[in-house]
């Protein structure tokens, strides 16, 4: 190969070697940032599902630990849908220690409120089964709360007509009225106000009654 040549080809492959090295340089800082992804808004969760949480939590409270009572906590500008809602609380009795136990779960953080996830409140005295306040085995909680509400719609469907943006309210216990713990799916701003309910069977789905 002639020198005149070799020249040539040396100076084309240094200058290919000189732009690859600028685009690798200029090229990073160049190239614009990854938007942030936004986070998906919290989903709201049934009953049964902050419950398994709640329960194990307080299986290490007392190994006693049973529920007396289950329901949903309405948060400001969150409502519950379809029978799921963003917080939940439980009620646990130990016959051991002769004390009650309030826990709650909620998908989201509200400071001054709740905390997200299962948390305990102050354990008070409980001296034995009265009233609602008979526990219950956690295998009586067959029926969610998402299933309770549907069969509580199907129910109520003149009363829904005539007040469709009221909030619904959740709660399982034993009601008195039954031998065996209810859901009492309500509607109203809250559990006092509500004149509307309607009971349904944990274990069944099957509806029981309607208070009005």
């Amino acid at each position: 190969m002639r020198p005149y040549y070799c020249l040539r080809l040396s100076r084309y492959l240094l200058l290919r070697i000189l732009l690859f090295g600028m685009v690798a340089c200029i090229g990073p800082s160049e190239r614009k940032p990854d938007k942030p992804q936004p986070s998906a808004p919290p989903q709201p969760v049934t009953a049964r599902f902050a419950f398994q949480r709640m329960y194990i939590q307080a299986k290490t409270w007392s190994a006693d630990a049973q529920p007396v009572q289950v329901g949903n906590l309405n948060l400001k500008g969150v409502p519950c849908v379809g029978g799921k809602c963003v917080a939940w609380r439980a009620t646990f009795v130990s016959a051991q220690l002769r004390k009650a136990l309030t826990y709650t779960f909620s998908v989201v953080n509200s400071p001054g409120v709740i905390h997200e996830g299962a948390m305990a409140g102050r354990d008070e005295p409980w001296s034995g089964p009265t009233g609602q306040w008979r526990p219950f085995i956690y295998q009586m909680l067959k029926v969610d709360s998402d299933q309770a509400y549907q069969a509580a719609v199907k129910e109520s469907a003149p009363y829904l007509r005539k007040h469709p943006d009221l909030p619904v309210q959740f709660m399982l216990e034993f009601a008195g009225r039954f031998p065996i713990p209810a859901w009492r799916v309500m509607w109203g701003e809250t559990i006092g106000s509500s004149n509307y309910s309607v009971f349904v069977d944990s274990i069944s789905g099957n509806y029981l009654q309607t208070s009005h």
